[in-house]
């Protein structure tokens, strides 16, 4: 057994080459080898999202807080709250952040392949992005 303190383990902002306005991240657990888990509390600002990315096996976000998107590559952006789950298939270019008006924050969660948890990709324009007009 091991318990992860929480004073190890400080909030952080991300790199803005993966991340789009304010974000803060926690991490939760980066379990040892053979396990491969990675878990964080991640905090989006109003307006604030990951750029676009992949997981080689795939990701997990529990919606602790607030209203945002996840969005998959050629797709519309759908709504998320708070007690969302949403699974989010291997290889597959996504991105995930907060509503225009809204602050949001999840628990992601992935996996890791040969120490690799994602791979990360270009910023989500605008056009991608939902206006504050567009939410539901």
């Amino acid at each position: 057994m091991k318990i992860f303190k929480a004073t190890d383990r400080p909030t952080t902002a991300p790199n803005p080459d993966y991340f789009h306005g304010d974000v803060l991240q926690t991490p939760i657990v980066t379990a040892p080898e053979p396990a491969r888990l990675r878990a964080l509390l991640v905090q989006f600002a109003p307006g604030a999202r990951t750029a676009w990315h992949t997981h080689p096996l795939g990701q997990t976000l529990y919606v602790t807080q607030g209203v945002g998107y996840v969005a998959l590559r050629g797709q519309a952006p759908q709504q998320i709250r708070a007690g969302d789950t949403v699974w989010i298939p291997p290889h597959i270019e996504h991105w995930h952040g907060a509503a225009p008006d809204h602050a949001m924050a999840h628990i992601a969660m992935q996996e890791a392949q040969n120490g690799q948890v994602a791979d990360w990709l270009e910023h989500v324009s605008d056009a991608d992005y939902p206006s504050p007009t567009a939410q539901a």
